[in-house]
């Protein structure tokens, strides 16, 4: 098990640790998860998120290697911009998702879920570099301004976009990204100045948050989870993200197999559910669409902004949106009904 460089700063902040992906992480503050969730909903939020791979590839050929391997089309931007991307098997399934940090013209960090780090190496070639940082994802509608007043160069990366700002003598990456449907930033800081930024930050009266809050955030918002609903059998037109393949680049693993289902249709969709009562579903359950055994729910959890239980879950595409539905939960069913995505917007 892997602790983060932030291991202790966590440990004196009373965190509490679970495993993650081969990683001791925090899952939540004596806050609490739901304080948490409110807090990156309504005002800012850091997370340790250190536990994401980062694989550097650089130099001469490093562009063609990842335009090749991977599913987004990286000619639609550029230096200085980040992409959200896919790592595909042949037969379409997504292998992991990742976000590429293009910082310079033949600089790119790709950024892999924890436990995949060593597959999307063997993929792209480049170096591991994971334990060289650590990551801070600065998450909500004031994350920015609190964030200026410790770095405001870091504060101003855009949406999706990926600057080198220095703070103290030390030089960070900053990406204009998250997981949490809010607005903020990410940002790589050399691990001996890890625990003086995120001492920084903290006392620019940004709360931490912990894994728990990011999966009830990720959920509100509607994004996947690798694992949950990205993974063996599942691909990114069945998990509603049909813009991350580039359809006219030059071929990648995957394309033939995720160009033939595009023609036909996916038989299945990822959907959202809603259900009455402040009783969460979990990942798991099945859920009942015109009195059949549609699926099992992916992910599932109780929504502190709707007060009530959300989950999402792949349903036949004939399946419409305000759909009737139920959720065979022990002791008693959960009244449940299908609805668009997401189930919380920015802001």
């Amino acid at each position: 098990m892997r602790r983060p460089p932030l291991a202790a700063a966590h440990l004196a902040l009373g965190a509490r640790m679970t495993p993650f992906g081969g990683w001791e992480m925090p899952l939540s503050y004596p806050t609490g998860t739901i304080a948490e969730h409110v807090a990156c909903r309504r005002s800012a939020v850091v997370f340790d998120v250190s536990h994401l791979g980062t694989v550097r590839v650089e130099g001469p050929g490093s562009f063609d290697r990842l335009q090749g391997a991977l599913t987004n089309d990286l000619a639609k931007v550029g230096p200085g911009r980040a992409q959200y991307t896919h790592l595909c098997d042949e037969d379409g399934s997504v292998l992991d998702d990742l976000i590429v940090w293009w910082l310079a013209e033949e600089v790119f960090d790709v950024m892999p879920n924890a436990s995949n780090t060593a597959r999307v190496l063997e993929a792209v070639g480049g170096v591991d570099t994971t334990a060289e940082r650590a990551v801070l994802a600065v998450q909500g509608p004031e994350a920015r301004r609190r964030l200026a007043s410790v770095s405001p160069e870091a504060a101003a990366v855009g949406r999706f976009r990926v600057a080198r700002v220095g703070w103290q003598g030390v030089a960070l990456a900053v990406a204009g990204t998250g997981y949490t449907g809010e607005d903020g930033v990410e940002v790589a800081v050399p691990t001996a100045a890890a625990a003086a930024l995120w001492e920084a930050v903290v006392a620019a009266g940004v709360l931490p948050a912990g894994l728990g809050a990011r999966d009830t955030l990720r959920l509100e918002a509607g994004l996947p989870l690798h694992g949950h609903e990205l993974g063996p059998g599942i691909t990114p037109l069945q998990a509603g993200l049909p813009w991350v393949v580039g359809w006219a680049k030059p071929a990648f693993p995957g394309k033939a197999a995720l160009e033939a289902e595009r023609a036909a249709g996916p038989a299945r969709l990822l959907r959202g559910i809603a259900t009455e009562g402040r009783r969460p579903p979990r990942s798991g359950q099945e859920v009942l669409v015109g009195g059949h055994v549609a699926a099992p729910l992916t992910s599932g959890n109780f929504s502190p902004v709707l007060g009530h239980g959300i989950a999402l879950a792949f349903l036949p595409a004939t399946v419409p949106v305000g759909a009737p539905a139920k959720v065979v939960a022990r002791g008693a069913d959960l009244p449940a009904r299908v609805v668009a995505l997401p189930f919380v917007g920015k802001g």
